[in-house]
């Protein structure tokens, strides 16, 4: 695929975020002149060729109170890892879930997934649920609460002068 200046415009028009409006795409079909079915359609075309590899919500969870936040990394038995990863994924409160290489001896585990909650109680119990419901007893795994926020932003692809910008 060859990117146009258009294309360039547009990428850059998307790295910080998208119009928080009704309508995100149709404003930036506004801001670049361009029309809203070519501006999704492009978007479309680049994730396809692999030049947009990620479009995504960047969601600041403190902002939401969501104070108490966990990553739960779990030991899963190779067999078990896809299903374990499915089960995980799709529940309501894990925001985040995915598989890593083992790191032996001193990193056994495989699975990571992570839950926002308002407190450290809500957080432990969510995951005591997840634990019952999922059949994930016996499973080992570590609870390790973060410490700090670091910025969140979304995937940056070069300086925006690179994409057409004074």
């Amino acid at each position: 695929m060859v990117l146009t200046e258009r294309d360039y415009r547009l990428i850059a028009s998307i790295q910080d975020g998208l119009p928080l409006v009704s309508r995100p795409y149709a404003e930036l079909a506004r801001q670049l002149d361009m029309g809203e079915e070519e501006v999704i359609g492009r978007i479309a075309e680049m994730q396809a060729a692999g030049i947009i590899k990620r479009l995504g919500v960047v969601v600041r969870h403190r902002e939401l109170g969501y104070n108490a936040n966990a990553m739960v990394v779990w030991d899963v038995p190779d067999e078990r890892l896809d299903e374990a990863g499915s089960l995980l994924g799709a529940q309501r409160c894990v925001t985040l879930c995915y598989h890593r290489p083992r790191r032996l001896p001193d990193w056994p585990y495989n699975l990571f997934c992570m839950i926002h909650g308002v407190s450290r109680k809500s957080v432990l119990a969510a995951i005591e649920r997840l634990i019952d419901e999922l059949d994930l007893d016996g499973i080992a795994h570590q609870v390790l609460f973060s410490g700090r926020r670091f910025k969140q932003r979304g995937g940056h692809y070069r300086h925006s002068r690179s994409f057409g910008e004074p």
